[in-house]
């Protein structure tokens, strides 16, 4: 083929390729979260009329530690296993993931334990769209871009936040570093597969930032304040977190008493304190602080439920989680900073994710996309602050290329002056 026509044709043939199989995987990602969202509706639903069953949840932490020693081994390191099979393939991820995790999430929902969603959406997605790798015959290249799509199909359609999900999974591999190569497929499976959720009826919750006060000299340091203490909350959640896994493993060995422990401690918890409020998603509260000034332990409270879930072994996300303890952050801090508790609170929402994912671009986006375009400036501004003072130590262990700002460019302008 002529080299002139050869260059027209080629990116249409690359456009119609991954279109059809960003329409693919859209169509199991976006199904697999609708029922995961359907089926966790009915679970928190049970759980808040019947709060006696809290004190089941050392059993069925037991119970989920128990499958996934006996057939999960391989696949437990979750969304870390996708990330490392991105950067260094080595064979499709097992079929079995997508169950395991849908279950383990939905009974650590059910049974009480702080977790979130997104760890399960995200493990779905990439777990069946690799499933079309030896279908589609796709070569190591193509297999990685497979599991990015697959990995922003499954955030955009569990959080209906198609262009946040697209960028999550291009920045969230590698820390400062987006990879040009797979944007058409991400783009297009987020899109897509959050259209294909909410045609089985998901319905995501909506936020109200009432009103965006107009940029100030003093409104801009005020969120950048902010944003260090957000970029601080979510560098404690991750390395607490880590190391409370970590101790774990290391004093027991028996992996599902690791559950049975952290659930007997939040089961006692939970009486204690009086109140199931820092359990589940909490979607509820998250609501509550748009709305209302709430009392400056709430953000506390849920990291330290969070944190001793998560790192016992129960099964779920940790974004839902982080977005509750931005959301009730940002409205403690309001009132000191002068700011209006409702941006505070849509500010923190998003920038506590930023600082413990490292990625501070998808949470930008996730802002505009879930509180409109004027709060764009503030968001960016607490993203930013929040990623640049979390020490890069996030959540998840397998991304790539954790270095403190600029270094690696004064190596490189050093080298160039030589």
């Amino acid at each position: 083929m002529p080299a002139h026509l050869d260059s027209f044709t080629h990116p249409l043939r690359y456009l119609a390729k991954w279109l059809l199989v960003s329409l693919l995987i859209a169509a199991l990602a976006g199904t697999a979260s609708a029922l995961f969202l359907l089926s966790l509706d009915a679970a928190t639903a049970y759980r808040e009329n019947h709060p006696g069953i809290i004190w089941l949840l050392p059993l069925a932490g037991f119970a989920v530690g128990w499958v996934y020693l006996r057939w999960g081994s391989t696949v437990e390191a979750g969304n870390n296993l996708l990330i490392d099979e991105i950067h260094d393939p080595k064979s499709v991820v097992p079929l079995r993931m997508a169950p395991l995790v849908l279950a383990g999430t939905v009974i650590s929902h059910l049974f009480g334990a702080s977790v979130g969603r997104e760890g399960t959406a995200v493990q779905m997605g990439g777990t069946l769209a690799d499933q079309l790798t030896n279908a589609l015959k796709l070569q190591t290249q193509d297999r990685r871009i497979l599991l990015m799509a697959g990995i922003s199909a499954g955030f955009a359609s569990v959080f209906g936040t198609p262009l946040a999900g697209a960028i999550f999974g291009l920045e969230v591999l590698v820390i400062g570093r987006l990879r040009h190569d797979a944007i058409f497929p991400c783009v297009a499976a987020a899109i897509l597969a959050d259209q294909v959720g909410l045609a089985w009826g998901v319905h995501h919750t909506h936020y109200a930032v009432a009103a965006v006060p107009a940029l100030t000299a003093w409104t801009i340091v005020a969120v950048a304040v902010a944003g260090i203490v957000f970029g601080l909350a979510g560098r404690l959640f991750a390395g607490a977190t880590h190391r409370l896994s970590a101790f774990l493993k290391r004093h027991v060995a028996y992996a599902p008493l690791r559950p049975l422990i952290g659930g007997a401690v939040i089961a006692g918890a939970v009486w204690a304190v009086g109140t199931q409020r820092y359990v589940g998603l909490g979607i509820p509260v998250i609501v509550e602080a748009f709305a209302q000034p709430l009392p400056a332990w709430d953000a506390l409270g849920k990291l330290a439920f969070t944190v001793v879930s998560l790192g016992t072994g129960f099964k779920g996300g940790e974004v839902t989680p982080l977005f509750y303890i931005g959301a009730t952050l940002g409205n403690a801090l309001a009132p000191l900073l002068h700011l209006p508790f409702p941006l505070l609170a849509g500010v923190g929402f998003v920038a506590v994710f930023a600082g413990a994912a490292n990625t501070p671009l998808a949470s930008t986006v996730m802002a505009l996309e879930l509180f409109g375009p004027a709060i764009g400036p503030y968001a960016a501004m607490g993203c930013v602050v929040a990623y640049l003072c979390s020490g890069h130590a996030g959540i998840y262990k397998a991304q790539r290329g954790a270095k403190a700002p600029f270094t690696r460019d004064r190596r490189e302008d050093r080298a160039g002056d030589r």
